[in-house]
């Protein structure tokens, strides 16, 4: 025997299908995650921190000339994992939205954004913290005597 109440629209599946997290699930699921991911981060910036101060006290003549010439290496470390983190965070997201979590997920798409930025913000600074060329200390005025700049060094002038 069949039982009608099944074969309306709105029956027991699909009613089970339509439910999202009751409550304040969803918004607690969100702050959660987000707290997690900034102890997360902070570690993160801790060791990112632990690791520049090591790297500050190696030794700067290594022998080994760089390749744009100057006398320090771009550190893509911080890029790289602020930009591991960010994905995580927006495959997280994604999962999260298709589930029917709209307000954790949406707390994650945010975050997800800032951690973006902050990649984005160290590439560039990766550019900055760059030491700049050396300037010369003294201009020699030109050798008056027609001689090569050996002579003229030895001259005085």
């Amino acid at each position: 025997m069949t039982h009608p109440e099944s074969d309306l629209p709105g029956g027991p599946v699909e009613r089970a299908l339509d439910e999202r997290p009751g409550g304040c699930a969803d918004f607690a699921m969100g702050l959660l995650l987000t707290i997690s991911e900034a102890a997360v981060l902070a570690m993160l910036v801790l060791w990112l921190a632990l690791r520049g101060l090591g790297r500050s006290h190696a030794p700067v003549d290594s022998g080994v000339p760089s390749a744009s010439g100057s006398g320090a290496e771009t550190d893509w470390a911080s890029t790289i994992a602020f930009g591991a983190l960010a994905l995580a965070v927006v495959v997280l997201a994604t999962v999260l939205l298709r589930g029917r979590w709209y307000w954790a997920g949406g707390i994650q798409v945010l975050v997800a954004v800032a951690l973006c930025t902050l990649a984005l913000t160290s590439v560039s600074r990766a550019d900055v913290d760059a030491p700049p060329a050396p300037a010369p200390t003294w201009n020699s005025p030109p050798c008056r005597s027609g001689g090569d700049s050996d002579e003229c060094a030895r001259s005085g002038g």
